[in-house]
């Protein structure tokens, strides 16, 4: 197995419609910017509200790439 030397970058992924879709959303969005995203994880969740209704969906979240050797 090979060593790796990761960075992690903080991004917050949104969706109309879920936190499963915030999280994809924003691994899409970073997966086309950074190279050999590898992982993630999730430190918040929040959203935002309109009308007494959730309208936004917002999840923070850590986002690991391996650096190219």
């Amino acid at each position: 197995m090979e060593n790796h030397v990761y960075k992690k970058v903080e991004i917050v992924g949104t969706s109309d419609v879920s936190i499963d879709e915030a999280i994809k959303n924003g691994i899409d969005r970073a997966s086309r910017t950074l190279k050999h995203v590898d992982w993630f994880e999730v430190l918040e969740t929040r959203g935002n509200v309109r009308g007494g209704k959730v309208a936004q969906f917002q999840v923070v979240m850590k986002v690991g790439f391996r650096l190219e050797e």
